[in-house]
């Protein structure tokens, strides 16, 4: 595990009796931890002391939230039912929506739990309501996996728990009917390189087939219309592709196919107030942090119709600092795909 950035080194030639008093008044008159390595040299009666400094590194904190897939029946309940402030904005919520979700979320179907409309915003509150009721909630980053950007805008400051709600919702909505439009659907491939992924993805004419989400390394999910993966899926099994698996999904989401959702939510997103967030957000988009509002608006704009980069995020995170990264939401899906990413990385959850 790397503790910090040696920032100065020196070697020193120092007699022999005086190597132990040595090591001592160096090590106390240095300011930050430091290493000594001493190698004898008993044909001169001599020792080579030689003295890193080390500069401690700083322990970043990072919260990461889930996206859809991660919805089960009794989600948030026992958090509404212990606490007064989750309860509060649970009842909140079913204002703003106009339908009881809470009900949905408590006692609801897996059927139930599965439409678009239901989904986005129910893992939404999960997600929100759990970091709003952490005492301890100061993140260093955050970043959410597609869905979950907007928890963690939310989570970050960056918008009110209202409008975030609502703009989830406009999505959900929104993504519902391209997909309607748009028969589509989506397939995890196990096991390729991603550039290998990418370019059978671009070799198929004719019909949509893109990356979508850069889940880990070996795991990638592509997106498009329904004979373009069915045509897909059989070339990367022909590749070497472990596994080519369509996945049970309504649509193409992360794809071209979701243009009528974005041009739909874009005017939403312009019309929301943002604020800047406590901290840096890494954003699904491009993998990269960002604080200023009108770049966290367009890049939310973007998002339905690009790829989500959460290896890239990860990677990028960890390289800033991050050392622990804290799952906010329902499920473990994110723990595990960092622990992919990144082996030496902690993980929790909220």
């Amino acid at each position: 595990m790397v503790i910090g950035t040696v920032f100065f080194m020196k070697l020193l030639l120092v007699p022999e009796l005086l190597t132990a008093q040595c090591l001592l008044l160096t090590f106390l008159l240095t300011p930050d931890p430091c290493l000594l390595i001493c190698f004898p040299n008993s044909k001169f009666l001599t020792s080579y002391l030689l003295i890193l400094s080390i500069k401690p590194r700083t322990m970043k904190k990072a919260y990461v939230f889930p996206g859809q897939g991660a919805q089960f029946s009794g989600m948030g309940k026992e958090l509404y039912e212990t606490n007064p402030v989750a309860k509060e904005l649970f009842e909140k919520a079913n204002t703003v929506l106009g339908f009881d979700i809470t009900k949905i979320m408590f006692e609801g179907t897996d059927e139930e739990l599965k439409q678009t409309k239901v989904t986005q915003p129910a893992i939404f509150l999960h997600s929100v309501i759990l970091a709003k009721t952490q005492a301890d909630f100061k993140p260093d980053m955050v970043a959410g996996h597609s869905l979950g950007e907007f928890s963690a805008l939310v989570a970050a400051g960056a918008l009110s728990f209202e409008d975030g709600l609502s703009l989830v919702y406009k999505r959900a909505l929104a993504m519902q009917k391209a997909c309607e439009l748009n028969p589509s659907t989506m397939a995890a491939i196990l096991g390729l390189e991603d550039a290998k992924v990418e370019e059978i993805c671009a070799a198929i004419s004719g019909e949509v087939v893109v990356a979508a989400n850069y889940n880990c390394p070996g795991q990638l999910v592509i997106s498009g219309s329904n004979k373009g993966i069915e045509m897909a899926c059989e070339q990367m099994k022909a590749a070497g592709a472990k596994r080519a698996l369509p996945l049970p999904v309504g649509g193409a989401f992360h794809s071209p196919l979701m243009e009528p959702a974005r041009v739909e939510l874009e005017q939403a997103i312009r019309n929301t107030v943002f604020s800047k967030p406590l901290c840096p957000i890494y954003q699904n988009v491009d993998a990269k942090p960002y604080t200023e509002v009108s770049d966290i608006q367009n890049n939310l704009i973007a998002q339905l119709t690009a790829p989500v980069r959460w290896t890239q995020t990860v990677q990028n995170m960890v390289a800033d600092g991050a050392t622990v990264f804290v799952e906010c939401g329902p499920g473990k899906v994110l723990q595990g795909l960092v622990k992919k990413i990144s082996a030496v990385s902690e993980t929790a959850s909220v």
